[in-house]
């Protein structure tokens, strides 16, 4: 599994722990569904920001390790 999916994967069960939709969490994240869509999928590439941004919202802590 990539650490784009493990990453959205996170996302998406936090965001489901919270009752919050994808519009929703969009939205408060200030990114597309559509983004917010291919994040959770592990599809696509979003932006560093949007990570950040989503996972800010749902208090999520991402660490980057060498």
């Amino acid at each position: 599994m990539s650490s784009l999916s493990k990453i959205g994967a996170v996302i998406q069960s936090v965001r489901k722990e919270n009752g919050l939709t994808q519009e929703q969490l969009a939205d408060l994240a200030g990114i597309s569904e559509r983004t917010l869509r291919s994040m959770e999928s592990g599809q696509g590439n979003p932006s560093f920001s949007a990570v950040v941004s989503t996972a800010s919202v749902l208090g999520i802590k991402i660490v980057v390790e060498k």
